[in-house]
């Protein structure tokens, strides 16, 4: 059976009624385009910064908990930040000890939520990579369970269930503008919607993983840099949602580190609304101009973290 034949709409339904008492239906907006300077003749944004945790990465943390079975030892994942805090939180409320490795990249805002929901934190390495090795090691010698922030079955049919809330919400969207790192959540989404929606993957240009995937015609090592990097540059796109990706996801577009603060900075002048860098990423391609948008097009964008300390409420 291939990736595309086991993360299905019905593999997704199942997993939201597992996961749906414990995640929470974030809202869509409607915003109107002319104030940023935009066209397309809607643009509605679905804000998975307010989702428990802070990003979508509850969504596949609470699917794994819940559908495998959990040792004595636990959980264990590595993250850049957000698929930790995630786990973390998961783990807290279900009672399961989690240890979370994270590189030396992580932001302060995504540490502090570590501690604050309980996990055991190591920090290790420069990047992501290192983390997931370290991880690795730990899991084989404590008998935890390892939770992979995007290649694993049941961490992309957890993501996948915010397209299943997406397109119940809001169903007459032509494109949807999602964020990439390992691919968890727009191989979910694009799982669920299966080609009967455009889908635009965006990362940044510092870390084009899915975009060199796609032209070398399978995963491939890509750079790790630039401001999102605690959230959208793992060197690697998942094997698992790579095969989804070449059939449903119409094209990538790169985005600037300059375009995605542009994208913050929008945000929250316009809507008030704080995301971190790689929850703006997909927004920034609408502003740069990295996507444009066709006559008519009603557009969705999907704001995926708000782990961010960016904002000062000091004065």
């Amino acid at each position: 059976m291939t990736e595309t034949e086991t993360i299905t709409r019905e593999g997704i339904s199942g997993a939201y009624e597992v996961i749906r008492s414990h995640i929470r239906r974030t809202p869509c907006i409607q915003a109107d385009a002319a104030e940023f300077g935009l066209s397309p003749a809607r643009l509605t944004l679905k804000l998975e910064l307010l989702q428990h945790s802070g990003s979508f990465k509850v969504r596949g943390a609470f699917a794994n908990l819940l559908t495998r079975r959990l040792p004595d030892a636990g959980v264990v994942a590595a993250s850049g930040g957000n698929h930790g805090v995630a786990v973390a939180y998961a783990a807290g409320k279900l009672n399961v000890p989690a240890r979370i490795f994270v590189p030396t990249i992580t932001s302060p805002a995504k540490l502090a939520r570590l501690y604050q929901y309980g996990a055991q934190v190591t920090v290790t390495g420069e990047r992501y990579a290192e983390a997931l090795a370290a991880s690795e090691i730990w899991a084989a010698e404590s008998g935890a369970l390892p939770v992979h922030a995007y290649d694993q079955m049941e961490t992309l049919l957890g993501q996948g269930t915010a397209g299943l809330e997406w397109e119940a919400q809001d169903p007459d969207l032509d494109t949807l503008l999602v964020a990439v790192g390992g691919g968890g959540l727009i191989g979910g989404i694009a799982g669920w919607y299966r080609g009967r929606t455009k889908i635009i993957g965006v990362e940044p240009s510092a870390a084009p993983t899915l975009f060199k995937a796609l032209e070398a015609g399978y995963p491939v090592d890509a750079e790790a840099g630039g401001i999102a990097a605690d959230s959208l540059a793992p060197r690697r796109v998942g094997e698992l949602m790579f095969p989804i990706a070449q059939r449903f996801i119409e094209r990538v577009v790169l985005v600037s580190d300059e375009a995605i603060m542009g994208a913050q900075r929008a945000l929250w002048d316009m809507l008030r609304i704080a995301v971190e860098p790689g929850g703006a990423a997909a927004f920034s391609a609408l502003l740069s101009g990295a996507y444009r948008p066709g006559g008519g097009e009603q557009v969705g964008v999907l704001l995926c973290g708000g782990n961010t300390a960016a904002v000062d409420f000091s004065r």
